[in-house]
């Protein structure tokens, strides 16, 4: 064999490996940051969820607050009805004294 055929060869062969190197090394480098981007994705997901997680909890507060709103303007108004009676009542029996 000559040497030409020989650095060929180790040419060849060497450009082989760093090729399967280069590619391994690559692909190793993809699969972490696929990972990285999970990762991220996951961590943006969970507080997304935790957002609306807190948003179902004010809004249930503030349901609870409307509730008891609510049950105070019934309480006046029904307050203000019996006031209203009374008032009527008076006036009737200051008209009938005069």
């Amino acid at each position: 064999m000559d040497v030409k055929t020989l650095i060929t060869i180790l040419t060849a062969i060497s450009g082989i490996v760093l090729g399967w190197i280069g590619g391994t090394r690559a692909f190793k480098q993809d699969i972490a940051q696929d990972a990285s981007n999970g990762a991220a994705l996951k961590t943006d997901v969970e507080y997304i969820k935790r957002g609306v997680d807190d948003m179902r909890l004010e809004q249930r507060a503030q349901g609870q607050r409307f509730d008891v709103l609510s049950e105070r303007v019934t309480r006046i108004e029904e307050s203000a009805k019996s006031y209203h009676k009374r008032l009527d009542r008076f006036e009737e029996n200051r008209r009938s004294d005069v």
